[in-house]
């Protein structure tokens, strides 16, 4: 077995969080980056030969592997991050497809039976051995894993259309449809790719060498590699929830979310922090892991009536200090400092963030090393909000850039 995961990502639509870095090492969850979802699911599936395809703003991605993702090496095991390196001619990766083509010595240095190829920025829970066994049980030369989705959101996935009395054989494979088929079983649901596949490794090589050839292709995994395996019925596709996760609860079972925007982004950080979470980070038979930070635990001062530190519906890291302010359903990375009198509801504050005296923070994402000062607000009003150069969404999230100087 080797596990691919593709973690060149630009992330546009994740602007200005992705400005200083690529997708797949943008912060979540307090103590996470949305990496560590795909890694930890491949380690948790029993798959600990993993190389990580980078390009994009990739030093912190790197830096975070390096210093997390560390195997046994007695055991052959490894998580190697592996940059653009230009082996096919003096080009970078243009698209997923081509940035297997470009890296096929990892493949033939392994010489693995069965290629996994997951994706880098999804936040979810899999197990990967159930769907390699399925691919084998099927005869499959490619398999596709598949969530149910509404059928009136078809038109934001890649949604797969099964072959007439052919089981979970493909029959076509369609980008964002507005004349979408339900399935059979459920006709106001499509099956949506994930972006996780399984290969035959003969047939994953000869398919990106095949695509490499051809000058009208965009060189996508999504886009032209599976539709090719379509076309030959060599496809197939395994429906996510037939994925059986150790102590997964009714009410995150099955969960999956592609955080490609700000609000994509935003509403599953608020998936995390009510009483009974949509997704549950404390799923210790399954773990998401990462590095340990290295900071105290977090710390809550002062408790006068008028001057209480507190924190409510919300998830607070290591190294953080609440000090005689009062947070709200939000999430607090490592190292945030909140003083006193200040008010944060509905807000993710990633690291070094901290938050001065009689400020008002609401529904807005701060990104790392923020300063802001004393009785700000963000997230109250947007035209100012904006005025100060902070992104604002339609739905009226507030985003502070990495590092940015909020005048006093």
């Amino acid at each position: 077995m080797l596990a691919i995961v593709l973690a060149g990502g630009e992330g546009k639509r994740l602007m200005p969080l992705t400005a200083d870095r690529a997708k797949p090492a943008v912060p979540f969850g307090g103590i996470y980056r949305l990496i560590d979802f795909a890694l930890s699911n491949l380690a948790n599936s029993g798959f600990l030969k993993m190389v990580v395809l980078t390009q994009y703003k990739s030093h912190s991605l790197d830096r975070h592997i390096a210093k997390t993702w560390r195997m046994s090496t007695m055991l052959g095991n490894y998580v190697a991050p592996v940059p653009a390196q230009q082996r096919r001619g003096k080009q970078w990766f243009s698209g997923s497809a081509d940035a297997i083509y470009q890296s096929l010595n990892l493949i033939h240095d392994e010489k693995p039976d069965i290629v996994v190829v997951v994706g880098a920025d999804h936040v979810y829970r899999m197990d990967f051995s159930q769907m390699v066994d399925r691919h084998i049980e099927s005869g499959a030369r490619a398999s596709v894993a598949a969530i149910r989705q509404p059928i009136e959101l078809a038109d934001q996935f890649g949604v797969i259309e099964l072959a007439e009395g052919q089981g979970q054989q493909i029959g076509a494979f369609r980008e964002k449809p507005s004349d979408p088929v339900g399935l059979a079983d459920a006709p106001h649901e499509v099956l949506a790719s994930m972006g996780n596949y399984v290969f035959d490794t003969d047939a994953l090589v000869e398919a990106v060498t095949t695509d490499a050839e051809d000058t009208d292709s965009k060189h996508d995994m999504g886009g032209n590699i599976i539709p090719a395996f379509v076309d030959k019925g060599e496809a197939f596709a395994y429906d996510f929830r037939d994925n059986d996760i150790p102590g997964v609860t009714d009410r995150d079972f099955g969960y999956w979310r592609d955080v490609g925007t700000i609000d994509s982004f935003y509403d599953s950080h608020m998936d995390l922090v009510s009483i009974h979470p949509i997704f549950n980070l404390y799923n210790y038979d399954w773990p998401i892991r990462t590095s340990d930070s290295g900071y105290p635990p977090a710390k809550f001062v002062h408790g006068a009536s008028d001057r209480s530190g507190m924190a409510t519906g919300s998830m607070i890291s290591p190294g953080c200090i609440v000090s005689g302010s009062v947070i709200g359903n939000s999430v607090l990375s490592t190292n945030v400092k909140v003083h006193s009198f200040a008010q944060v509801d509905d807000a993710i504050l990633m690291d070094n963030v901290e938050i001065g005296r009689h400020c008002r923070v609401r529904r807005a994402i701060i990104d790392k090393d923020v300063y802001v000062p004393d009785n700000a607000s963000i997230g109250l009003n947007h035209d100012e909000d904006r005025a100060r150069g902070f992104t604002v969404t339609e739905s009226g999230i507030t985003v502070v850039g990495k590092g940015t100087v909020i005048p006093t």
